[in-house]
């Protein structure tokens, strides 16, 4: 039988790529114990210790925790039962896939409307940011509300109308918070609530906006709920004054019966 070739900690360090200091916490937590060497204490490893280390850097490359990979490391072998642990797995990585696709998603809208915009209220930044945040759950209650098609039409958009929602989303609240006061008949103001619808219609289409208009009122609240405003309660209490009067005057329906 073939003797064991032992190597200190340095050589096993530089065949392996774990640094010294990971392989000395490895030991004091029991998950890669070396030989020790007698009277020196000197830690000696083998090619034993370097195939463990292979399967311990196997499942960490999974997702797994030291704790976890504890358990792993006892089993001689794997049967069926890991595909359950696997699958287990798989779902914690895909959502912390969405998460971080999501943040980088925040972050690049983020930087281009900064750059557009060059500043803004920490209010409505936050406000958007959160939104964007919550997108998954406001598309789940919108398709449990009114129907998958209608989330897809919202939802399902090229990057550059996001933006461009975005840019909008911020010029109305710039206006809101310098207008907020004015009687809601102000010309100035009833441009601001023209400007808004426009670029609304343009964005979800009439047909949307007629559903969401002819949603009851507690719907409407939970919907709104869904969404941060970057708004005072005064804020959104005039700027809903503001529309109700500009489509009583305009002639939009979007009342129910």
């Amino acid at each position: 039988m073939k003797k064991d070739e032992y190597y200190s900690i340095g050589v096993f360090s530089e065949m392996t790529g774990i640094s010294i200091r990971t392989l000395h916490y490895y030991d004091e937590i029991g998950l890669l114990k070396p030989e020790k060497q007698p009277g020196s204490g000197r830690r000696l490893y083998t090619d034993r210790d370097a195939m463990d280390l292979q399967r311990m850097t196997c499942f960490k490359f999974l997702g797994y925790s030291l704790e976890q990979i504890r358990a792993f490391m006892n089993e001689s072998r794997y049967d069926a039962s890991l595909i359950e642990a696997l699958q287990k797995q798989k779902r914690v990585l895909e959502e912390k896939k969405e998460h971080i696709e999501t943040g980088l998603k925040a972050i690049s809208r983020a930087i281009h409307l900064l750059e557009e915009e060059e500043e803004m209220d920490s209010s409505v930044f936050m406000s958007l940011m959160s939104s964007i945040q919550t997108e998954k759950e406001q598309r789940i209650w919108l398709e449990q509300q009114m129907s998958k098609s209608f989330a897809d039409q919202l939802f399902n958009k090229p990057e550059e109308e996001m933006a461009k929602l975005d840019q909008a989303f911020i010029r109305l609240s710039k206006e809101v918070k310098r207008l907020k006061g004015k009687p809601v008949d102000d010309p100035e103001v009833q441009e601001m609530a023209d400007r808004h619808m426009k670029a609304s219609l343009e964005f979800v289409g009439e047909g949307v906006l007629s559903s969401l208009g002819q949603m009851e009122t507690i719907e409407s609240q939970q919907l709104a709920n869904k969404f941060p405003s970057p708004y005072t309660k005064e804020e959104e209490e005039w700027l809903q004054q503001v529309f109700e009067y500009y489509m009583i005057h305009n002639d939009y329906c979007f009342e129910n019966d």
